[in-house]
């Protein structure tokens, strides 16, 4: 789902991408609102309610040279009996790894801290465990890893829903592309080995390669009339944030939903729209904030169009027609269990548990997904699943805390930690 990488705010505030908000007279006849007709169908961010963190296992930082977890110093963490783990927050997390475990089994960890065969047995045994008894199991398969000194800080993301049409109509005319043919990506460490692990995208003209249409482009119509059309928006603020989350659902004018995901991107540099804003004086105290910065782009559409082009970056979506929203994984994520972190680290489909300064994100959550403003030791971005809810919790998730790895038992050892 977020392949690419975003979270609400971390992305609009920092670094991923988003989409253009131009006046409603260039796409037609769609107005800024929620809804057709123009309704604003905005939900408050919601107030969180305050926790305190169980403090960490005294440690040093991650050093700045550290680019991978076992490289940032790891130390045990308290013993799995002792965290405040509710019962029905096991169990949801035992459906999640049961999911997702056998391909942590398979894949190299990036992390450097396990091996793919020290997932095996919990794998295997989650199976069949019964998730009624789900908090034993953990107990009895993992053990608590702090990654450098603990600091945690983790946002949230949501499946968003916004209207659109599969057809272009009245009140629908914002495209919804699709991946073009043209779009090609290049490994620069085939030509040459001090490039290998870079990447470039663009296309093919004449015998140049050269960079992929922008966002001014594209909206100005370098794709149109090539049949890359998937849907059509109603609101061009709403498909923005669609495009922040990575995946969404189009609530159709006969009531039926269409469920599309992230397929690709330009290729060009992303500039977060929030972080030029609040540079600028444009968010008032309080407003920096998903609901914030969508009220403010819906109150100054041209501005908004500008600061949106200075953003480069465009994302092309494809339908989804199995169950998701899809992890980078490649599984369907859970509200209120799924969550992602840096692959360096925290290994793939990993148990986490995480006690911040507000309730709602304290919990046990596992990594299926990643994100492109998700980097770094203990930097994680909490799935909230879709509707109102899952939008007010995750439009204003900020929290601070500390994080502890559930990984293999042995795994410490083998590192010669305690």
């Amino acid at each position: 789902m977020r392949a690419w990488g975003v979270a609400a705010l971390a992305l609009l505030l920092g670094a991923c991408s988003g989409s253009l908000v131009p006046p409603a007279t260039e796409y037609g006849s769609a107005p800024y609102g929620g809804s057709p007709g123009g309704t604003v169908n905005e939900v408050p961010v919601r107030q969180p309610t305050p926790a305190t963190p169980i403090p960490p296992v005294p440690a040093a930082p991650a050093p700045p040279s550290a680019d991978i977890a076992a490289g940032s110093g790891i130390v045990g963490g308290p013993d799995f009996a002792t965290l405040p783990i509710t019962d029905d927050a096991a169990a949801r997390a035992l459906a999640a790894y049961r999911t997702s475990c056998g391909s942590t089994a398979r894949r190299t960890d990036q992390s450097g801290l396990t091996r793919p065969e020290d997932w095996a047995v919990s794998c295997q045994a989650a199976q069949n465990w019964p998730v009624t008894d789900a908090r034993n199991f953990f107990a009895r398969y993992f053990e608590t890893v702090q990654i450098a000194d603990g600091s945690a800080f983790a946002t949230g993301y949501y499946e968003p829903e916004i209207a659109g049409s599969r057809t272009r109509r009245s009140g629908y005319d914002v495209p919804i592309y699709g991946k073009p043919a043209d779009l090609v990506d290049v490994d620069l460490g085939d030509f040459a080995e001090d490039l290998e692990g870079r990447k470039i995208r663009g296309r093919v003209q004449g015998t140049d390669f050269v960079p992929y249409y922008d966002r001014t482009e594209i909206e100005q119509g370098a794709l149109a009339g090539r049949g890359l059309e998937i849907a059509w928006a109603h609101d061009p603020v709403e498909l923005f944030f669609l495009q922040v989350q990575g995946s969404g659902r189009l609530r159709l004018p006969d009531g039926g939903v269409m469920r599309i995901g992230y397929a690709g991107q330009n290729g060009r540099s992303y500039t977060g729209i929030g972080g030029l804003m609040r540079d600028r004086g444009l968010l008032a105290p309080g407003q920096a904030n998903m609901q914030g910065i969508m009220q403010w782009l819906r109150d100054h559409p041209a501005e908004g169009r500008a600061i949106m082009r200075e953003n480069k970056s465009w994302v092309f979506f494809r339908e989804l027609t199995g169950p998701g929203p899809l992890g980078a994984m490649g599984y369907a994520v859970t509200g209120r269990t799924s969550a992602a972190a840096d692959p360096k680290f925290v290994p793939m489909g990993a148990p986490v548990f995480l006690s911040m300064d507000r309730a709602d994100a304290t919990g046990l959550w596992v990594i299926q997904d990643t994100g492109g403003a998700i980097k770094g030791a203990n930097r994680f971005d909490t799935f909230w699943g879709a509707g109102a809810e899952a939008r007010a919790i995750a439009g204003g998730m900020s929290a601070h805390g500390t994080a502890f790895l559930l990984l293999p038992v042995g795994t410490l050892a083998r590192h010669g930690a305690r």
